[in-house]
């Protein structure tokens, strides 16, 4: 008997018995489904992670004053007076990677427009830093360098901030005040989205110069902001800002840093491990449902063995060989683990957007996913349809017969 034949007597038997075929797909269905939405959702949050980084600017670095503690928690991070306006421009004189660098200084002020009045992060920065962290201007542009020398009182609002004072108004021209300081607005950046207790659209930028002398009365930064060329330049980067801020500092050889370094790289490289390591958990829970299925089917496969012996002896005196009937009980499970496998991708495909939309996350359906669900619902029908379908090939016809 051809394998034609045997899909189309496996169909006919699964199709007498068409509840108990549905309940046995069931594991198969739920093992499919589960990956393909588990993997869906984990790539999704990864990609999310990811472009929210690279809004941030993935080929960035970040000079902080302190040093880094040993443990959980960070300590002294920007709060010690490590970093000066001079280290800064030094960094920014390092030929190599180094493209673009700015100071920061940032604290919270009192902000008022007529009778409007909020509490605002007002950061302090370079002309190039919108560039750096790839903000771009919906509204008016950012502040020049010569504005920056010249310690000139104007500003650039984050969206938020800015429909905040000025609701549905154009903010460009308008004169604001900074902790009693009066200050012309120039421009209005893009939203980026809130990203954790950070909103990068609720901020005010200003020069470092005036934030420094005019706002916060400091002659320190807080840190500092480089952009390289390219990821694979970090390295170096770093090692060169390392060793020019140590001979500035007059750090011993055994002295440790009075400063820390933050590599974006390093970031996006912990979070594509850390996505691994999750899609690869939640993937391997999800296919124990798959195992199970396969065991299902092989109980149910065993069940059939036993109700269709005397259909297999009349088939063997008839003529049937050994491999007819191994074939067409392992068809048969396999029928039932790919009809399984059909389903459960429908299943998980529209779970797991279903569930992303109502939730607000986002899902990544991967085809490598889907491709592994659905030839590993294959492989399981096969394993575990293999035993009943060898114990019904080796049946002797005369028993067969004899059995009722």
């Amino acid at each position: 008997m051809d394998i034609q034949e045997c899909v189309r007597v496996a169909l006919t038997g699964l199709g007498a018995n068409k509840l108990r075929s549905a309940l046995t797909m069931l594991g198969i269905i739920i093992g499919v489904a589960a990956v393909i939405a588990m993997i869906a959702i984990a790539q999704g949050a990864r990609q999310d992670t990811l472009e929210r980084i690279e809004e941030i600017g993935t080929n960035n670095l970040g000079v902080m004053s302190g040093q880094k503690r040993q443990g959980p928690v960070m300590g002294g991070m920007g709060s010690s007076q490590t970093l000066t306006v001079a280290d800064s421009e030094a960094v920014g004189r390092l030929r190599g990677p180094i493209v673009r660098v700015s100071p920061e200084v940032g604290r919270s002020a009192q902000v008022k427009y007529r009778n409007e009045n909020t509490n605002v992060s007002v950061q302090g920065t370079g002309a190039s830093y919108h560039q750096i962290r790839n903000y771009t201007l919906a509204r008016g542009r950012y502040f020049t360098e010569r504005e920056v020398r010249a310690v000139r009182r104007v500003c650039v609002l984050g969206p938020v901030t800015a429909e905040t004072l000025f609701g549905q108004r154009n903010p460009v021209g308008k004169r604001i005040r900074i902790a009693g300081n009066t200050f012309d607005v120039l421009g209005v950046t893009k939203a980026k989205g809130a990203m954790g207790p950070m909103n990068p659209d609720d901020q005010i930028f200003v020069p470092y110069t005036t934030a420094m002398r005019r706002l916060f009365g400091i002659d320190h930064i807080r840190s500092i902001s480089v952009q390289i060329a390219s990821m694979e330049q970090s390295e170096n980067a770093v090692e060169a800002i390392t060793n020019l801020l140590r001979r500035r500092h007059r750090l011993g050889a055994d002295a440790e840093n009075d400063f820390m370094i933050f590599n974006q790289a390093e970031i996006v490289e912990a979070v594509e491990s850390t996505s691994r390591t999750f899609t690869l958990l939640l993937a391997g829970i999800a296919s124990v449902s798959l195992l199970v299925g396969g065991i299902g089917i092989m109980n149910i496969m065993l069940v059939s063995v036993t109700e269709r012996t005397r259909e297999i002896g009349i088939r063997k005196a008839m003529g049937a060989r050994r491999r007819d009937i191994l074939n067409q009980f392992l068809i048969e499970a396999v029928v039932l683990s790919i009809a399984g496998g059909l389903v459960g991708i429908a299943v998980g495909v529209g779970g797991s957007l279903l569930v992303a939309r109502s939730a607000g996350w986002s899902a990544a359906i991967a085809p490598h996913a889907v491709a592994l669900a659905f030839g590993f619902s294959g492989v399981v029908g096969v394993f575990f349809g293999s035993y009943p379908a060898h114990k019904a090939s080796r049946l002797r016809p005369i028993e067969a017969l004899r059995y009722e």
